[in-house]
């Protein structure tokens, strides 16, 4: 993206600006629409437009509001963050930052606000209906083509640019990468762009446009690591795909959210003997992600999380040690066995036992390799866990909350998978370890049941079919 802000020069912290970014902040027509790639500094040039719009009304005596929405929580905060670099840049002075939400620390964000001493206020809310409606403002919407609805967003916000005698006349931007082919971004982008008589002017930027134009990146180097062709044609390409769709909506995930469920728990929960099944996904990070073990105890036919760890930067024999506690507690294990996750997952079969009936191993790993077809099964699995009546319940928590959101289903050419954009916090890796629990769990026909009537049932099951005795590789120590 850009140079840090400390870096640019004093008298004038927009030279920074690449042209295309130049050619956005300055294009002052109402209805802006921005078809742009990750990491090319869109947000970065938006919030200089609206800090430059801040400056120039207040020069003049009066004051401006910019509502900014973005499809999560975390993505509004961050986008707000670029115009608090901008606004220290250009030395704006700032009376107060206010953030509201409704109840605790980890509940969801109503609004965050810079306020000026000249009353002028920058505004970011998620990018729900019910949390842009009452505003009078210009209005930006980043990543607008992942709203969960943004039809019913745009009609929600609409009124907010309507009113010419509060604040002048307001102005409306849409900017994001795209998001599948027939939602209301791309119905808007369509229409108007290189088309004659276009009420929205449009703005499109490739990773190989901001290349051309200076951004210092190696958009081969980029495609290698991502290694994902989807994530490529679409982040960095700007091509719309056929369709995509939020797996957990936020009022989904609100009606699972519990303040009994725990995202840490006291050590001593793993060295307890017996109690309530306890079954665990492994989503395994070495480097570019996170490992998370996602816990689930099963009270009745609803799983409860117990906790939800995260691993980050951490040699594998050093998370070895980490989840063999956790294991020796669970009933089941399901475990990511793609890519770096196949030694370590190796290494637990060999302590564990490998879990594959089809093979009639009866230990406590299951190793899975994520293939279109896996992901398939797994997620709308995960997905009917939250139909009502709800089977799970979650803790209160922002990042857990965002990551399960941050799962998309996709079809492209006909064939549906799932996938999540990569960020800074990861790749969906809770979701994933959650749909994993929720494998591990099966069809629920064993809830309930301790490891010694697990392992009787598997020794009957292998006798039945070739009258041998089971191999579950399992230890005293491991039950």
């Amino acid at each position: 993206m850009s140079a840090p802000l400390q870096k640019l020069p004093k008298t004038n912290p927009r030279a920074l600006l690449l042209p295309y970014q130049r050619n956005w902040s300055e294009d002052l027509s109402r209805f802006k629409i921005g078809l742009m790639a990750r990491q090319t500094g869109k947000d970065f040039s938006s919030a200089d437009e609206m800090t430059t719009d801040v400056m120039l009304a207040e020069a003049r005596g009066e004051k401006t509001t910019w509502l900014l929405a973005a499809p999560s929580e975390r993505q509004s905060l961050e986008s707000l963050e670029k115009s608090k670099e901008w606004i220290t840049a250009k030395k704006i002075a700032v009376a107060d930052f206010q953030e509201e939400r409704s109840g605790t620390s980890e509940t969801l964000l109503k609004s965050a606000t810079i306020v000026t001493p000249g009353g002028s206020r920058i505004i970011a809310v998620p990018g729900r209906p019910e949390t842009v409606r009452g505003f009078s403002a210009n209005v930006l919407l980043t990543e607008a083509a992942f709203f969960e609805d943004l039809k019913l967003t745009l009609r929600a916000v609409l009124p907010s640019i309507t009113n010419p005698l509060r604040g002048g006349l307001k102005k409306l931007r849409m900017i994001s990468t795209p998001n599948g082919k027939g939602d209301r971004f791309e119905e808007i982008w369509s229409e108007n762009f290189q088309k004659l008589g276009a009420k929205w002017a449009c703005h499109k930027v490739t990773i190989w446009d901001a290349v051309k134009q200076g951004l210092p990146v190696d958009p081969e180097e980029i495609r290698a690591a991502l290694n994902d062709p989807i994530g490529w044609a679409q982040e960095y390409e700007c091509e719309f795909l056929d369709t995509a769709n939020v797996l957990l909506p936020y009022d989904v995930l609100a009606l699972a959210e519990s303040a009994e469920a725990t995202e840490l728990c006291d050590p001593a929960f793993w060295l307890a003997r017996g109690g309530n099944p306890v079954f665990l996904g492994i989503d395994f990070g070495r480097t570019n992600d996170p490992t998370v073990c996602w816990a689930d105890e099963m009270l009745g036919d609803v799983a409860w999380s117990r906790e939800v760890l995260r691993l980050e930067n951490i040699s594998t024999p050093d998370q070895l040690e980490v989840l063999r506690l956790r294991i020796r507690r669970a009933e089941r294990v399901c475990f990511d066995y793609t890519g770096p996750g196949i030694g370590l997952g190796d290494l637990l079969v060999k302590e564990f036992g490998q879990y594959d009936p089809t093979k009639h191993l009866f230990g406590k790993i299951e190793l899975c390799t994520f293939t279109t077809k896996f992901k398939r099964e797994l997620f709308p699995k995960l997905r009917r866990q939250f139909d009502a009546p709800v089977k799970s319940r979650i803790p209160v928590s922002r990042w857990i909350r965002e990551d399960l959101h941050a799962m998309q289903q996709i079809v492209q050419n006909g064939e549906y998978n799932y996938w999540a954009p990569r960020t800074k916090e990861g790749h969906s890796d809770a979701c994933t370890a959650k749909a994993l629990a929720v494998r591990a769990r099966g069809d629920g026909s064993n809830a309930g049941l301790g490891s010694e009537e697990i392992r009787e049932m598997a020794r009957h099951a292998q006798l039945a079919s070739d009258g041998s005795e089971p191999s579950l590789h399992l230890t005293e120590a491991d039950l």
